[in-house]
């Protein structure tokens, strides 16, 4: 089984503590308890040295100030040999350094430091960024509009009407089109500046399989019908909060009919293509992504 980046988590995600308040709030007293801050999408980061790699700032309980983290909306995470874990969020304040312990890290976007991040880390950062998303979103009840308040160690909200909300992931399909020994590669309308090439991709819609989704997003941006839709691996990816899933699928087809609402520029490679490609042409996506493992199978075969 792939264990793509983002996933691989070894802590315990106390699921079953997680209706048992006394047992959280146990964990929330614990002295080893340790608390990831997340303000405004940013993660708090922690470097010894300037040169030293990143890692999560994770202080424990004592270091805060005196009641700082009973003022804080949190959500439970699991816990590890080291304690429980918790994420804390400060999105409401301005200036969240007198929050913080006195030796306050630089608040920085996940996606560039992931990468440097140590061990399961950027597995726990996906996890308390997916949580932090969905609560900052999920603010009143979607029913009757009422103020929704926090259950289960934050992973179940109820509004005074009784109606319940829980956690969301929205499933997104990634597939990597092949015909004989080319693969198809795109560079989509949302794609952050740059000149990186990636697998084709789009949300699954109600009522369809992951396979459709593949087969309705191929036609879709590029026109090809696809057949012998293969599954891969899976990926969470905490942007704000989706699911991927990563499949290969062929086509019969090379004539391209480019949907340019969804899609800037797509083209055939070979595997010569991508690994003797020159970088003022195109790259391919790091590591980080799922649509690598994508390629990396493509190119290994």
């Amino acid at each position: 089984m792939a264990v793509t980046f983002f996933s691989g988590g070894a802590h315990d995600r106390g699921a079953n503590d997680r209706e048992n308040d006394a047992r959280i709030e146990q964990y929330r007293r614990d002295p080893a308890a340790r608390f990831i801050p997340l303000w405004r999408g940013l993660h708090a980061v922690r470097r010894d040295t300037p040169d030293e790699a990143p890692a999560l700032f994770m202080p424990r309980r004592d270091a805060f100030p005196p009641d700082g983290l009973d003022t804080l909306p949190w959500t439970f995470l699991g816990t590890d040999e080291s304690g429980p874990l918790f994420s804390v969020d400060l999105d409401e304040h301005d200036d969240p350094s007198g929050l913080l312990p006195p030796d306050t890290p630089v608040f920085e976007p996940l996606r560039p430091v992931a990468p440097l991040l140590p061990g399961e880390q950027p597995a726990l950062a996906a996890q308390a960024r997916g949580m932090h998303h969905w609560r900052r979103q999920n603010r009143f009840c979607g029913v009757c509009g009422k103020p929704l308040q926090a259950e289960h160690g934050g992973h179940r909200l109820q509004c005074a009407s009784g109606h319940l909300h829980f956690p969301r992931t929205d499933p997104v399909v990634i597939m990597l089109v092949r015909h004989g020994d080319q693969a198809l590669l795109a560079r989509g309308v949302r794609f952050p500046p740059g000149l990186t090439l990636s697998a084709l991709a789009g949300f699954i819609e109600p009522g369809e399989s992951a396979e459709e989704a593949v087969a309705r997003e191929v036609w879709e941006e590029v026109g090809l019908r696809v057949r012998d839709v293969r599954y891969l691996a899976s990926q969470p990816w905490p942007f704000p909060g989706s699911l991927m899933l990563g499949f290969h699928a062929e086509t019969d087809e090379t004539a391209l009919s480019i949907d340019a609402n969804e899609i800037t520029h797509a083209r055939w490679v070979t595997r010569a293509d991508v690994r003797e490609a020159d970088p003022a042409v195109f790259t391919i996506p790091d590591r980080t992504a799922i649509a690598r493992l994508l390629i990396d199978e493509w190119l290994n075969e």
